[in-house]
């Protein structure tokens, strides 16, 4: 069980919703091994970023464990070390411009030596924005904004990626390329990669392709 990254089990998720129980998640089960791709689609409010939020461990479950290599630890400290995130939003800080953006993502674990700074500007190079680096977020066009937010993800070498929705704030040919961005960087960095995406077309270039129906991940 060394090589696997995310394990789910049973996961449940219920919501009220007036007077009535919205079960959202039942008995989810996913394992996801190191280097792995997998995309997850799914219809407008099925759970997918409900699911996404639960494997990052800012949500827990009603029922059901999630474990990052085999450990229950999935605290803010750790979560940080171990898995970056990317969302449809961007989320970067406004005052901040890209450089110090993906600069953050280690200050958070304590420090940014010349050896982070360094990783830093390499990682903006990476993903072409080693120009843009000054820049803030108001300043780059929204494919900009999620190269930063790739290049973030990546800045503390996480062994897995979740990625909500990342294009769906974007045109076609920039969500194109942003996709292939991101699933080269993972590539090329061993890491795992879980994509949740409404796209079919993205969802294909996953190495494992699911569909979450009725609260269950089945095969796509």
């Amino acid at each position: 069980m060394s090589d696997v990254i995310l394990q789910a089990r049973g996961i449940r998720k219920t919501y009220r919703s007036g007077d009535a129980l919205l079960e959202v998640l039942r008995a989810v089960d996913l394992n996801v091994a190191a280097g792995e791709s997998v995309s997850i689609r799914g219809e407008s409010g099925s759970g997918k970023s409900t699911l996404l939020n639960l494997f990052a461990g800012l949500d827990a479950p009603d029922a059901g464990t999630v474990s990052w290599e085999g450990s229950a630890d999935t605290g803010p400290r750790r979560r940080a070390a171990y898995l970056g995130m990317v969302f449809q939003s961007f989320y970067l800080v406004p005052e901040l411009d890209a450089f110090a953006n993906v600069l953050l993502a280690r200050r958070i674990l304590g420090g940014a030596d010349r050896a982070a700074r360094d990783r830093a500007r390499e990682l903006l190079d990476h993903v072409g924005l080693a120009g843009r680096s000054h820049h803030l977020p108001s300043h780059l066009s929204g494919g900009e904004r999620q190269r930063v937010a790739l290049a973030r993800a990546l800045m503390n070498r996480p062994k897995l990626i979740l990625a909500d929705e990342p294009t769906g704030n974007l045109d076609e040919k920039t969500g194109n390329g942003v996709i292939e961005l991101l699933m080269g960087l993972c590539s090329s960095a061993n890491a795992s990669l879980v994509l949740v995406t409404h796209n079919a077309a993205h969802a294909a270039k996953a190495g494992r392709r699911l569909v979450l129906e009725s609260g269950v991940l089945v095969p796509s």
